[in-house]
């Protein structure tokens, strides 16, 4: 299976704010056209991805106005949800992992059977984190939610390379985009000082790795994390205390 005579044509859903707009414009810089999905204004195409009819009618929709694509990044989500599990309520725990789980679930499914019955090879990325694989104890539920969706990216990679499609992860870290709040807040201060590159993420440094990955013929079912190095220290961090202690 080859792109053939398929449009090139990327879809970011999610696209329309933070990462995924990073995304939508990387691929304009590149004359590459881009559908974004999302469900607020600067949508191409509507779609709420906690809604299988809704994702399901985005598809039909770009089939009809842009082709199959061969370039999927699924960037929508909702932020690092606060709270101990032991406090979270039923209705949090759903809304969270409707929408970072199981919303990129539907998207993946519908761009795989689509590409497949097209016989088009071609690359999905959704967004996971840093957090899937890291404890952290005031966001346990979105742990949950993006732990979740890497294991979903590659029982996906598995199921779908016999036809041609690979499937990935990005794993920011934490990123300046509205979705994070205010950046001088007091504790991201302790965030930069533990980055091993020195500060916080920019919303273009995960959309360049995106594109990248997407370019890699020979990869799939990876989470790259894209976190300057954050995610490389302990949470035991018992050299920042020595450091602390002498600088005291």
């Amino acid at each position: 299976m080859s792109a053939g005579n398929q449009p090139r044509t990327a879809v970011v859903v999610g696209g329309a704010s933070g990462i995924g707009a990073a995304v939508a414009d990387a691929y304009r810089n590149r004359h590459v056209p881009v559908v974004v999905w999302d469900v607020v204004e600067g949508a191409d195409i509507v779609c709420d991805v906690r809604e299988p009819d809704s994702v399901d009618d985005a598809m039909r929709t770009t089939i009809q106005k842009a082709g199959v694509p061969l370039w999927t990044t699924i960037t929508a989500g909702i932020g690092g949800h606060g709270g101990l599990l032991m406090d979270e309520d039923v209705e949090s725990w759903n809304r969270v992992m409707e929408i970072n789980t199981r919303g990129p679930w539907l998207v993946m499914r519908a761009m795989a059977r689509a590409m497949i019955d097209a016989d088009v090879a071609g690359s999905l990325i959704a967004t996971s984190s840093v957090s899937a694989h890291l404890v952290d104890r005031g966001m346990g539920v979105y742990c949950a939610s993006k732990a979740a969706l890497s294991m979903i990216i590659r029982v996906a990679a598995s199921e779908w390379a016999p036809h041609g499609i690979r499937v990935n992860g990005i794993g920011p870290g934490v990123t300046a985009t509205p979705m994070l709040g205010p950046v001088d807040a007091p504790w991201l201060r302790g965030v930069r000082e533990r980055t091993p590159l020195g500060r916080l993420g920019q919303p273009e440094d995960i959309a360049e790795t995106v594109l990248s990955l997407h370019a890699l013929p020979w990869v799939t079912g990876q989470i790259v994390d894209c976190d300057g190095g954050l995610s490389l220290h302990s949470p035991i961090d018992s050299y920042g205390e020595v450091l602390k202690a002498s600088r005291g």
